[in-house]
C-alpha cells in the first residue's frame, strides 16, 4: 500500500507543475486578448507531458491499490474513472491546439497519452467532429451532439421512466452496449490501435492481479468514466430550448450554454475535480473562446457577462439540468400535438 500511495502522491505532484507554469501571476479577471498572450508566452511542450505522465503515475497507484481490499477496490474503481475522465478533457485542449507550443506535439500527446490507451478515435477525426461539427453548430439541427442525445431517448414525448434511465444511460445494459459499439467503431482496422488498447488491462493486471484488470481497467472504461462523460455532455448547452442571440461569440454562447453550481464554491469544486475538469465546469467560456486553455477559463468567465441559465443541481431540484431538460422536451412534445390553425 505505501507504493500505491506514493505512486499517487507523485502523480499528484507531477501534475502540479503545469498548473503553476500557466497559472503564476495570472490575473482575477481579464479580456480574451491579455489572456492568450499570456497563454502564448508560457506554450510549451514539457509541462503538457508532465502533466499527462502524472496522471498514468496516479492510475498506476490506484491500480496497485485495488488489490488492497473490496473497498479499496471500489475507490479504485471510482478514481481510476475520473481519471480517464481528466484525460479526454486534458486531450480536448489538445484537439483545439491550445494543450502544447505546436500541433504535432498537440496530436502526439492526446494520441500517446489518452486516444490509444482508451480507445478514442484518432484525433484529427475527433478534431472535424468537435471543432468543425460541434462548436459552429452546438445546439442546431447539425449538431453530432444532439444526435448522440436523441440516441439515448431524449426526444420530445420521452417519459418520465425513460428519462431517469437516460440521465444514467452508461450504466443501462443498452448504455454499455453502446459503449461496447463505439470502442469498436473506433477501433476497427486499427489494428496498432487496438494492440496498445489491449495492453493496459494487461498491465493493470500484471500490477494487480484480477482486481485491477476489473476494477481498476473495465469497470472504469465501460461503465464509470462513460457515465461521467455522459453527465458532462449534458450539463453543457441547454439543448433543447436555447435562446437564439446573435452578437459577439460570448453574447452568442450565452444564449445557449449553462453555468453548474455557480452560488456553491463546494460543489464547483468538486466538479472540477472529479467529472466536470481541466475548465469543463467552465464551459460557457470556452465556447465563447475555444482557443483558450483551461488554466484561464475562470478569469475570462469572470470578466464575462453571465449566460442565461445558471442552474444548481445536475438532477435534483427546481433549478436544475434535469428539470430544465425534461420541461423543454415536455414542451416540445406539447408543440408537435397541437392542431395546426386554419
Amino acid at each position: 500500500m505505501f507504493i500505491a500511495l506514493s505512486l499517487i502522491a507523485a502523480g499528484l505532484l507531477l501534475r502540479q507543475i503545469d498548473r503553476i507554469h500557466f497559472t503564476r501571476h495570472a490575473p482575477r479577471t481579464a479580456p480574451p486578448a491579455q489572456l492568450l498572450a499570456l497563454q502564448r508566452a508560457r506554450s510549451n511542450d514539457l509541462t503538457p507531458a508532465l502533466l499527462l505522465a502524472g496522471q498514468w503515475i496516479q492510475i498506476t497507484g490506484w491500480w496497485l491499490l485495488a488489490a488492497s481490499g473490496p473497498l479499496l477496490s471500489a475507490v479504485a474503481a471510482v478514481a481510476v474513472a475520473v481519471h480517464f475522465r481528466h484525460l479526454q478533457e486534458i486531450s480536448h485542449h489538445a484537439v483545439h491546439g491550445v494543450l502544447a507550443r505546436t500541433r504535432r506535439a498537440n496530436r502526439l500527446l492526446a494520441e500517446v497519452f489518452a486516444h490509444h490507451p482508451l480507445g478514442l478515435a484518432p484525433v484529427e477525426l475527433r478534431r472535424r467532429r468537435h471543432v468543425r461539427d460541434h462548436h459552429p453548430n452546438a445546439t442546431l439541427a447539425t449538431d453530432p451532439n444532439l444526435a448522440e442525445l436523441a440516441q439515448a431517448g431524449l426526444r420530445p414525448g420521452i417519459t418520465r421512466a425513460g428519462f431517469a434511465l437516460a440521465l444514467v444511460r452508461p450504466l443501462t445494459p443498452a448504455g454499455a452496449a453502446a459503449t461496447i459499439a463505439a470502442l469498436a467503431t473506433d477501433l476497427r482496422g486499427q489494428y496498432s490501435r487496438l494492440t496498445v488498447f489491449l495492453a493496459f488491462p494487461v498491465a493493470a493486471y500484471v500490477a494487480a492481479g484480477w482486481p485491477g484488470a476489473v476494477l481498476g481497467w473495465l469497470v472504469p472504461r465501460l461503465l464509470l468514466y462513460p457515465l461521467l462523460a455522459w453527465w458532462s455532455l449534458l450539463v453543457e448547452h441547454t439543448w433543447f430550448d436555447p435562446e437564439r442571440r446573435t452578437g459577439t461569440p460570448a453574447e452568442t454562447e450565452a444564449g445557449r450554454c449553462l453555468r453548474l453550481y455557480p452560488r456553491s464554491r463546494v460543489l464547483a469544486t468538486l466538479a472540477a475535480a472529479t467529472w466536470l475538469p481541466y475548465g469543463d465546469l467552465h464551459h460557457y467560456a470556452h465556447s465563447a473562446h475555444p482557443g483558450l486553455r483551461w488554466n484561464y477559463l475562470p478569469a475570462l468567465e469572470r470578466h464575462l457577462a453571465p449566460p442565461h441559465f445558471t442552474p444548481d443541481a445536475l438532477a435534483l431540484g427546481p433549478n436544475s439540468v434535469a428539470r430544465r431538460h425534461r420541461q423543454a422536451l415536455d414542451s416540445l412534445a406539447a408543440t408537435t400535438r397541437q392542431p395546426a390553425h386554419r
